[in-house]
C-alpha cells in the first residue's frame, strides 16, 4: 500500500538548538545571580530529562498550563543539581521563566541543511504533518523558520496529554491527519520514541542519523516509490508497494 502521509518529529529531526542547553542555562542563570558551569548544566540537564520521563496525564485531560509545570521541574532540579549553595525558588522561578521564553523564540532553534528542499520536493506528492513530543512553542517556532505552511496539520504532546512511544499520541495524530496507519510514515531521530513507537502503532518508520543518514536520503526513495528503507509496521510482514504516482 503507498504512503500518503508522512509525519514528521521536529526537535532533532527537522530543527535543532542553536545553542548547546548547558550554555544556554549558564548564559541565563548569571543574569540572575546564579554561577553554574555550562558542563554541569548540561549533563544534569539530560539526566534530570531521563529520570523525569515525559508528561503523560489521564486519557482526555490534556494539561491545561501546556506542560509549562513539568518544564519548571526539569529547570529547577537542572540548577539545583549544580548549584551547591542556597537557590531561591523565587530566584528559580524567574531563571525558568527566562529560559521557558527563550525556548519559544525561533532565534533560539534552526534548521537542518536539507530540511527546506526535502520539504519542497516532497509536498506535492505527500501529505506533510507533525508529530512532536512538545508543546504550543513549536508553533511559534515552525512559524518563525519559515516551515509552517508546508505542513497540514501539527499534533503536539502538550495537546494530547501523552508522549510518544504511547500509541495514543499517533492515533491522535492520524485522526486529524484524516488517514491510517497503514498509509502513513512517521520520521524522527529517535529509536524508542519515533522508531519503534511508530511501527507498534501501525505506521511506517524511517529515522534520521545524522551525518549517516538525513533526510535527502529518504526523500530520494520515496519519490521513486522505493520502500524498502522504511521499517514496517511491527505486527505485518512487510511488502513492497508498486511503484505508482499518488492519485
Amino acid at each position: 500500500m503507498p504512503i500518503r502521509s508522512v509525519f514528521w518529529d521536529a526537535a532533532g529531526t527537522l530543527i535543532e538548538l542553536a545553542e548547546p542547553v548547558g550554555e544556554t542555562y549558564a548564559r541565563i542563570a548569571a543574569e540572575h545571580g546564579v554561577q553554574a558551569e555550562p558542563k554541569a548544566l548540561e549533563k544534569a540537564f539530560r539526566q534530570t530529562w531521563r529520570e523525569l520521563g515525559p508528561p503523560k496525564h489521564p486519557v482526555g485531560q490534556p494539561p491545561r498550563d501546556d506542560d509549562r509545570s513539568w518544564w519548571r521541574t526539569l529547570v529547577g532540579r537542572t540548577l539545583h543539581s549544580c548549584v551547591t549553595s542556597s537557590l531561591a525558588e523565587a530566584v528559580v522561578d524567574r531563571v525558568f521563566a527566562e529560559l521557558y521564553d527563550h525556548y519559544a523564540e525561533p532565534s533560539a532553534w534552526r534548521l537542518y541543511d536539507e530540511v527546506v528542499p526535502v520539504l519542497e520536493s516532497l509536498q506535492d506528492r505527500f501529505d506533510l504533518h507533525i508529530l512532536s513530543n512538545f508543546d504550543r512553542r513549536l508553533l511559534s517556532i515552525l512559524t518563525g523558520l519559515g516551515i509552517a505552511p508546508y505542513f497540514k496539520t501539527v499534533t503536539l504532546s502538550s495537546m494530547v496529554g501523552v508522549s510518544k512511544p504511547d500509541a495514543r499520541l499517533f492515533a491522535h495524530a492520524l485522526a486529524g491527519a484524516e488517514t491510517v496507519a497503514q498509509e502513513s510514515l512517521h520520521v524522527g531521530d529517535e529509536i524508542e520514541a519515533d522508531w519503534l513507537g511508530a511501527t507498534a502503532a501501525g505506521l511506517y518508520a524511517w529515522r534520521v542519523e545524522r551525518p549517516k543518514a538525513d533526510l535527502r536520503q529518504l526523500a530520494k526513495n520515496l519519490l521513486v516509490g522505493d520502500y524498502s528503507c522504511l521499517r514496517p509496521p511491527s505486527n505485518r510482514i512487510y511488502i513492497a508497494p508498486p511503484k505508482t504516482e499518488r492519485g
